[in-house]
């Protein structure tokens, strides 16, 4: 063991703690002595944490180092340790016997050179375990004679000064297996022999390749080579390939997709947390565009009260369109300028503790809706509205179903709203879905079929909106403008729970919010 790593003891024993002890409240974590730490100090991950620990010995935020994180039963902030074994006992139960899971971390990834990209987990290896680390692996074994029904080993790199000097301590092989519930931690150039001898015997091996689509299986051992590549000897390297040539391999996404679907009590808490803090946002942002203000600036602004707020990370790019620009549905160049008379359309949201939250408001410049604005917008927000209603479980629709619902509602609110029904082609006027799958991904639905009915503890958004072209077949007061309205709304058995809803959408309140009303600032 390195220098730099930690040593587990019984809090009742002075002798070490083996690799396979169970997992237990009464070890203790404790710093080893070395010329680059401060003195021996012990920590404990679920007693109360007074200990200022800096710099962090863990290598991800836990409970001795981060107290204002994480409650002491917890692995990654609001997701206990048991709603992870949870998620793996219950991804091995649904594989035939006799399976192996091979799930792979994330890479760093380099904007140039070695200016390096902040890292973000892969979401199904972050889901599987809650290690935030780089270059590693979690192998997962059918294992029914154990009580747990699997056997978990993740293949991380070990700990050592020089790198401990550059990016910190990386989590030591005893906490891996102590803290997360690993079964065996190995050195990462393990993984291809041990693999090789794991697959030999199994009958299917459940693995996916970092950014790769559908592919044959050597395809996909090829970019599994890629990935470890120089980590791994040749003949390791044609072992794996062989093993993965073969008829045994399958794809891993659709199996964890299947469980991602349906969130738990810890997740939904997670996403409401993500979505308050994105819904605060829209709220002030509202309160602090102002005409002739950059997009850039109103962009820069929601993203500060996002962070300020504890967020990590925007969930995606943010679509600050002001005017004109809110017909691209993408528009993420936010690099012009918001004039009195326009709409600003906002569609953002922050990443808060692995889960995304997803959020469109679109709102005067001005603080008052003109009214060819206001017909359009209270459309929209008509439709938006019927259709939330209709995402709980015992309404039985699906989302391609709510998407059809989307278009005839949004057809009759239009005309009402003033547009002739003759030349109206809802398609020109609404040319996306009604709404997507979100979770840890922004977009959870790749894996996910469309025509499936909506079940509770889904999360679903629903986001219609209308883009009028600047086209002879529409009043030209209604030319170049774009409204969408974007909630996150988690399904239940007979009503739905809309996630954002502190965030304005009714008329009165937004205009409210914009002109200082409602006593709401920027700030």
């Amino acid at each position: 063991m390195s220098s730099g790593a930690l040593i587990l003891h019984n809090a009742n024993s002075s002798s070490p703690v083996s690799s396979n002890s169970a997992l237990s409240p009464t070890f203790c974590l404790e710093k080893r002595i070395s010329v680059c730490h401060p003195p021996r100090r012990e920590l404990s991950l679920w007693a109360d944490a007074h200990h200022d620990v800096k710099p962090s010995p863990y290598g991800q935020p836990l409970y001795p180092s981060h107290p204002h994180l994480l409650k002491k039963d917890e692995i990654t902030p609001g997701i206990p340790a048991a709603e992870y074994e949870r998620r793996r006992r219950e991804l091995i139960a649904s594989l035939p016997a006799n399976s192996v899971v091979l799930c792979l971390a994330g890479e760093i990834k380099y904007m140039s050179g070695q200016i390096f990209y902040k890292f973000r987990q892969r979401s199904d290896f972050w889901y599987l375990t809650g290690f935030e680390q780089p270059g590693a692996a979690v192998v997962l074994e059918s294992a029914l004679s154990t009580p747990r029904g699997y056997r978990m080993t993740i293949f991380c790199a070990e700990n050592d000064l020089e790198t401990e000097k550059w990016e910190g301590a990386r989590m030591a092989h005893e906490d891996v297996v102590r803290v997360l519930g690993a079964d065996d931690a190995r050195p990462f150039h393990d993984l291809a022999r041990s693999l090789r001898a794991l697959a030999s015997g199994a009958d299917y091996v459940y693995t996916d390749i970092p950014g790769a689509k559908r592919k044959s299986a050597r395809a996909e051992g090829e970019g599994l080579l890629d990935v470890l590549k120089g980590k791994m000897r040749s003949k390791a390297q044609e072992g794996l390939l062989k093993m993965l040539d073969s008829s045994k391999t399958r794809s891993l996404a659709p199996e964890v997709a299947r469980l991602r679907v349906i969130k738990s009590v810890h997740e939904q808490k997670v996403m409401r947390d993500a979505a308050d803090i994105s819904a605060e946002a829209h709220t002030r942002t509202m309160r602090f565009a102002q005409p002739d203000m950059s997009e850039h600036v109103i962009a820069a602004h929601f993203e500060y009260l996002c962070a300020r707020a504890g967020a990590q990370r925007p969930a995606y790019v943010p679509v600050v369109a002001s005017g004109a620009n809110a017909r691209i549905i993408h528009y993420t160049a936010n690099n012009q300028v918001a004039r009195d008379g326009e709409l600003i359309l906002i569609d953002a949201g922050c990443e808060y503790n692995g889960y995304a939250s997803d959020i469109t408001r679109t709102f005067p410049v001005s603080g008052t809706f003109t009214d060819p604005q206001k017909a359009l917008y209270a459309a929209v927000l008509s439709a938006q509205k019927h259709l939330v209603k209709l995402c709980n479980e015992a309404a039985g629709l699906s989302l391609a179903q709510l998407h059809s619902a989307s278009c005839d509602v949004l057809r009759k609110e239009l005309v009402n709203a003033g547009i002739p029904e003759a030349p109206l082609r809802i398609s020109q006027l609404y040319p996306h879905y009604i709404g997507h799958h979100v979770g840890i991904d922004l977009h959870e639905s790749n894996y996910t079929d469309r025509h499936e009915p909506l079940k509770t503890g889904m999360v679903v958004t629903v986001e219609p909106g209308v883009y009028v072209p600047p086209s002879p077949s529409y009043p030209s007061y209604f030319h170049d403008i774009g409204i969408r309205i974007e909630d996150e709304v988690l399904v239940g058995e007979k009503e739905p729970v809309v996630l954002s809803a502190h965030a304005p959408k009714e008329l009165a309140d937004v205009e409210g919010t914009c002109q200082g009303l409602l006593g709401i600032e920027p700030l």
